[in-house]
């Protein structure tokens, strides 16, 4: 369990406020999709679980325990992939021999499946590789640490289209039922169809904190050529054959494919219906 409870957030006595008083739980078993515009607080929730970054007030708590404690049967459970980060010229093999003892479940099994699966060496120099390869390594790595909860910030910026699909899935099958990842990033359609809870902030909060089918049974995405009705959208926009439209599911028995574009611009508008904008209980989170 994540609980971030009524924090404060603004970086330096007069940076920009990040957060104010701002709650939201995350809960094990889930993947998640962390949405927002640039400057909504994404990369700084990260931060805020992982104990990186502490509130100005409120507080965080990673099973449960207070996370700027920094308590080492903690730390040894969370794992950030930030979006920029530097390796050293070493080998993979030397690099795990440093990290993985802060890791007691890393399993060298996962890792050698994970490289193998991005099509690098077992025990590649990870000074010498590009950033989308750097990208691939440090993910391996962070799957094979076996933590608890997994943090990732934009992981497939960088990475080429046949990588972007080895990347989805490598992570279905590494996550299981006692393990959570968040996954913050901008590029929806890499990861959409992995996630199964979609939280959505923006400056004034939570604008979305739903599981997928839950969505999926309250809205509906879909395509509709030029000059068909469009009095049923919530939100609408223009495509090249007529508009995108998200609608009220009206119980079809068909799923339709979950457009999270669509569907952020709709919760930017303030259109998404009530069912999906009241605050969810804990009893919610953990159905």
């Amino acid at each position: 369990m994540i609980q971030i409870s009524d924090i404060s957030f603004r970086y330096g006595l007069r940076g920009q406020q990040v957060f104010n008083h701002f709650s939201l739980q995350f809960t094990p078993g889930h993947i998640y999709g962390l949405l927002g515009k640039n400057g909504t607080g994404k990369s700084t929730l990260l931060y805020l679980v992982s104990g990186l970054l502490f509130p100005d007030s409120g507080s965080v708590s990673c099973f449960d325990t207070d996370v700027t404690l920094r308590r080492p049967e903690v730390l040894q459970d969370v794992f950030l992939v930030p979006e920029e980060f530097e390796l050293p010229n070493l080998t993979m093999a030397d690099y795990v021999k440093l990290n993985a003892p802060f890791y007691p479940r890393f399993d060298a099994a996962i890792l050698s499946r994970c490289l193998a699966d991005f099509e690098l060496p077992a025990n590649v120099r990870l000074g010498s590789l590009s950033m989308g390869q750097k990208k691939k390594a440090f993910m391996s790595f962070a799957l094979a640490t076996n933590t608890r909860l997994v943090l990732m910030d934009e992981p497939t910026n960088g990475l080429d289209i046949p990588s972007k699909s080895i990347f989805r899935s490598v992570v279905a099958r590494h996550i299981t039922d006692d393990r959570t990842l968040i996954i913050s990033t901008h590029q929806v359609r890499d990861v959409e169809a992995l996630l199964d809870h979609i939280v959505m902030i923006d400056n004034d909060g939570i604008l979305l904190d739903r599981s997928v089918s839950d969505v999926c049974a309250a809205v509906r995405c879909e395509s509709r050529p030029m000059g068909s009705p469009t009095d049923d959208a919530l939100y609408m926009q223009p495509s090249l054959s007529g508009f995108d439209v998200v609608v009220p599911n009206e119980g079809e028995a068909d799923e339709a494919p979950l457009n999270l574009e669509l569907l952020f611009c709709c919760a930017q508008a303030k259109r998404l219906p009530d069912v999906l904008t009241h605050p969810l209980s804990h009893s919610d989170h953990n159905e």
